[in-house]
């Protein structure tokens, strides 16, 4: 039976992901940091599952190594090898640099960036001398373009982009598939959390686009790691960047600098 592992598992996307493979009565392992949330994911996701044994939940943050190798191992011992990887776990902290502290944006390197690197270190051993495993990186629309207001965020998401390409072509010699998804603004809970600490300037270039429901994601994501893709984009903008960035950048640069300026300009006139 396949052994799917989820970071991030207990909301959001991960847990969406997380309810595909239920319903079709995979083995899963969900770690996540708080051990009540985990414990709901496992109760919802119960009922969808062959049998309650077949999901298993471990507390761990996946920016501290020994915690989530610990995890993983555990998870491995309990339900065999793992067969996929999905790197879910992430932060995200909206703020102008000027205004951001250095623990927020360390804080995002750590989770987002090395907590990915962490969780992928704990199966890639295995997966390699197996001649197999897949796994699923969860970047962001935030890796392929700079936006006001997400310095750490956008720096942390471009540097898992450019981890997955170069651990893709060493995964391919011994048969481990690696892919990396870039999913839009999302409806989850972080998502909400988020909005209320977004800058008006980038409100004003990310708000004229509607979320997509987590269910609508998580979707894509099975479907790309069923397929073996390496990078799975998210409607046509974000295609569009993955695919000709160079080349989409500078007119997307530009309308955002546009709309930036209106917006300051905007509230700078009420301030007189």
């Amino acid at each position: 039976m396949t052994h799917v592992i989820i970071t991030g598992g207990s909301s959001g996307i991960g847990l969406a992901i997380a309810s595909i493979y239920a319903s079709r009565g995979t083995r899963l392992s969900l770690i996540a940091r708080s051990a009540e949330i985990l414990k709901q994911a496992q109760d919802e996701l119960a009922a969808k599952a062959s049998t309650v044994g077949d999901i298993r939940i471990e507390t761990a943050d996946v920016a501290r190594e020994d915690e989530i190798t610990a995890a993983i191992h555990r998870c491995e011992a309990a339900f065999g090898p793992c067969d996929i990887l999905v790197t879910s776990a992430g932060v995200v902290e909206p703020g102008r640099f000027e205004e951001l502290g250095s623990t927020a944006f360390q804080r995002q390197m750590d989770t987002n960036f090395s907590g990915t690197v962490h969780a992928v270190r704990a199966v890639y051993a295995g997966m390699t001398q197996r001649g197999r495993g897949k796994i699923m990186m969860i970047s962001s629309g935030a890796g392929l373009l700079g936006i006001y207001g997400y310095s750490a965020y956008c720096a942390s998401k471009f540097a898992v982009h450019g981890f997955a390409q170069a651990l893709r072509s060493e995964a391919r010699g011994h048969g481990v598939n690696v892919s990396v998804c870039f999913p839009p603004d999302t409806e989850t809970p972080q998502f909400q959390r988020e909005l209320a600490f977004r800058p008006a300037e980038a409100a004003a270039v990310m708000g004229t686009v509607s979320p997509w429901p987590a269910e609508a994601v998580a979707g894509k994501i099975v479907d790309g790691i069923e397929r073996g893709r390496f990078e799975i984009y998210f409607g046509l903008t974000l295609f569009l960047l993955g695919r000709f960035g160079p080349a989409v950048r500078p007119v997307l640069d530009w309308w955002f600098d546009r709309a930036i300026a209106r917006r300051s300009g905007g509230v700078s006139k009420r301030g007189q």
